[in-house]
């Protein structure tokens, strides 16, 4: 399905022009007009998903090895020295599209861009408890 209010529906299938790396029958990657590096990417599925949890699972195994590809070609290109694969899930996980969408970004030495988030630390028992609890679902 394509929304006809989603601007990621417009931009993944050529509606809205763009800067265009890579495009096949499930995917179209763009250049990120508000890059957090140059070279910034989105890998943008055709059809619409708001999120991960609502993600085709076809369409999901196929998108690790088309960043892994893109980050390849990057750091080989740009000269990066890292990658960052970033996926975000909810307003309150930084979405600001929501549709589906994977950021990949090269990373360089002291780039000064930064994906941080403070470190807490856990109490062992609590920490053993979620993830009996967490396994019981899985």
């Amino acid at each position: 399905m394509i929304k006809d209010d989603c601007i990621f529906c417009k931009l993944a299938n050529g509606i809205i022009p763009t800067n265009k790396i890579y495009e096949d029958g499930d995917f179209t990657v763009i250049l990120d007009l508000s890059p957090a590096n140059t070279g910034h990417a989105l890998i943008i599925p055709k059809q619409h998903y708001d999120n991960l949890l609502e993600l085709d699972d076809e369409i999901a195994s196929k998108v690790l090895p088309l960043a892994k590809r893109i980050a390849s070609v990057m750091k080989e290109v740009l000269n990066a020295d890292g990658i960052n694969i970033v996926q975000n899930n909810g307003v309150a996980a930084n979405q600001t599209i929501p549709h589906f969408h994977t950021h990949i970004i090269p990373r360089y030495d002291n780039d000064g861009c930064g994906i941080i988030w403070p470190q807490k630390e856990p109490d062992a028992d609590e920490l053993a408890a979620l993830a009996e609890k967490l396994a019981a679902k899985l």
